[in-house]
């Protein structure tokens, strides 16, 4: 037991101890040799950072000229010619594209007008050329729309808001799509619920009809009629004049084996269903 009046460290004000400590503390330094090791690691980070930039400018840069000098005499695929407003879709899977070289190619009549571009997928997915994509199409005059690749076993709300985050439409763009063409280990009954809360939230934001992209075969097994209220995309190849499908349809992606100046891999080609007055009517006021 301590003499009476002595202090310990139980009884001692905090204070006291606080001084105490701050008077016997030695601030960290480091030596020489561990100053010299981090600048070391700092510099040699320095370098790799700017090492993998060039790389990928380089890269990028490449990429841009193998798609400019991808020439082709025709574009490889039987154009059903009595429609007269053609386009393509895209996507990440044909890398970099040179948009001023799809836009000056026409093969007789058929110039390309408009693409239709993958934005987003799932709940939290956007295409890595998305932005590039978008903003190349405008500048080169060519009418873009984006669209979202829907995951059925996802919530369709919190897809819809990522399509919403990532893309914003202006006058003259083409309305949003969405695109269905898996179940992804859901029922029917599933995945119409969930398309229903993307379409109605999207269409809510924009103020315009979404457009639905899927094959024949799905819709006619998965969707029905239930969204016959609107605008379908059908993808049916290898049909010489129109897909096979009752229902009425706006937009045909009739082959996705077709070859454009500009883009390195084979792209999908589609048509309109309808004049000129009409396409002008379906974009965004």
């Amino acid at each position: 037991m301590p003499a009476p009046g002595k202090l310990t460290n139980f009884n001692k004000p905090a204070i006291y101890i606080c001084l105490t400590v701050t008077a016997n503390y030695k601030p960290f330094m480091l030596s020489t040799k561990q100053k010299k090791q981090i600048r070391k690691i700092v510099i040699a980070s320095v370098a790799i950072v700017i090492l993998i930039t060039g790389c990928w400018l380089v890269y990028q840069r490449l990429t841009y000229r193998k798609a400019k000098f991808s020439r082709y005499p025709e574009f490889g695929i039987i154009i059903p010619e009595s429609y007269s407003i053609h386009g393509i879709d895209v996507s990440k899977y044909q890398s970099m594209i040179a948009w001023e070289e799809v836009k000056a190619m026409k093969v007789k009549e058929v110039q390309l007008g408009f693409s239709f571009i993958k934005a987003t997928e799932g709940i939290g997915n956007t295409d890595p050329h998305f932005k590039r994509n978008w903003k190349k199409t405008r500048d080169n005059g060519i009418i873009r729309g984006a669209y979202h690749f829907f995951i059925g076993s996802k919530d369709g709300r919190m897809q819809a808001e990522n399509f919403i985050d990532k893309v914003e439409l202006k006058p003259g763009d083409l309305p949003p799509v969405l695109d269905v063409e898996q179940l992804n280990g859901v029922t029917a009954l599933q995945l119409k619920k969930e398309i229903k809360k993307w379409l109605e939230i999207v269409e809510n934001h924009y103020q315009v009809k979404p457009i639905i992209y899927t094959n024949v075969d799905f819709y006619n097994r998965n969707l029905g009629n239930e969204f016959d209220a609107y605008p379908l995309w059908v993808a049916h190849y290898y049909q010489t004049e129109q897909p096979r499908i009752r229902r009425g349809w706006i937009f045909w992606q009739h082959s996705d084996e077709g070859r454009v100046n500009g883009i390195v891999s084979k792209v999908d080609f589609n048509v309109f269903n309808g004049d000129s007055t009409a396409f002008k009517q379906l974009l965004i006021d």
